[in-house]
């Protein structure tokens, strides 16, 4: 597991945390009831509060992608597949986003747009 605080970044570090180990249980490189480092562990690692993991890890459980036992850690949960759906909608939209603006840019229309889609999903196939 790496985690990379960027402090030029203007986004708070839990939020960094919360992004980058959410990204990693979605992409599969964080296994289904893999351990995680304990709260202290991850502040000491990265060189931050305990308070401030603490709230990241307190997010990922409020959103179900990890699970605590008392005295023994938190583990990655099982993932729940409407929440993957969810995170792939998310993303997607955010491609999109980006295509349309870089469209507008380009001064592309709608029309154009969707040919180029409808080209490369005929090459994908």
């Amino acid at each position: 597991m790496t985690i990379l605080i960027d402090n030029k970044s203007g986004r708070p570090i839990y939020e960094q945390i919360v992004s980058q180990l959410r990204e990693q249980i979605f992409s599969g490189a964080l296994a289904e009831d893999e351990a995680l480092p304990s709260i202290r562990d991850l502040a000491r690692d990265l060189r931050i509060s305990v308070i401030t993991t603490k709230r990241a890890y307190e997010e990922l459980a409020a959103a179900g992608l990890i699970y605590t036992l008392p005295g023994k850690g938190s583990f990655v949960a099982a993932k729940n597949m409407e929440l993957l759906r969810e995170e792939h909608l998310r993303q997607i939209e955010e491609h999109l986003s980006a295509a349309l603006n870089l469209a507008r840019l380009s001064g592309l229309g709608r029309e154009e747009l969707r040919e180029m889609l409808d080209t490369l999903e005929e090459e994908e196939t």
